[in-house]
Order: C-alpha cells, then sequence, then structure tokens
C-alpha cells in the first residue's frame, strides 16, 4: 500500500504527517510506503499513492486525484490520524 503525506512544499507538516502515520499504521499492523511530498508532485497523474493525508486547506486542491483524500485536522493527534485511517483501510 502507498500512502502520501502531502503539504505545500514537502518538508513541513507533510513530514509530521508522515512520521504519525507510519507510528498509527504500525499499532494497526498494517504494512505501508509512506512519502513525505508537495502539493505539485501529489497531483502528478502517475501516482501510485492509494491515500493522500493532508490538511483541510489542502484537500479541496487534491480534487480529482485518483487517491482517497484523508484531511486531517490536527496532524498531532495520533487517535484521529488512527480513526480515519481505520475507517479507510479496515
Amino acid at each position: 500500500m502507498k500512502l502520501l503525506a502531502v503539504c505545500g512544499m514537502g518538508i513541513g507538516t507533510s513530514v509530521l504527517l508522515k512520521m504519525n502515520a507510519e507510528k498509527v499504521l504500525s499499532q494497526l499492523d498494517i504494512e505501508a510506503d509512506v512519502d513525505a511530498t508537495d502539493i505539485k508532485s501529489a497531483l502528478n497523474p502517475d501516482s501510485l499513492a492509494q491515500i493522500v493525508l493532508c490538511t483541510p486547506e489542502l484537500s479541496s486542491q487534491l480534487d480529482g486525484i485518483r487517491a482517497e483524500v484523508i484531511s486531517v485536522e490536527n496532524v498531532f493527534d495520533l487517535d484521529e490520524l488512527s480513526q480515519k485511517l481505520t475507517k479507510s483501510l479496515l
């Protein structure tokens, strides 16, 4: 499974989302490849990502991509991330 953690430049919020997503996926015993990236890369039509994690401010900019977009209100809230990934993956 391929996930992208996305922010505007790919070096701030996306890295936090990536690290927290990896923690949550490990707790859920789900193997996945999670990459941090910028919005432009996430919009690439050749992307193999199945899920894209982002903040609410970016979710509308990701309309139309083939991956499921999960908007995360608080990137530090592992419970929120766990609930949203569980709903999507299990």
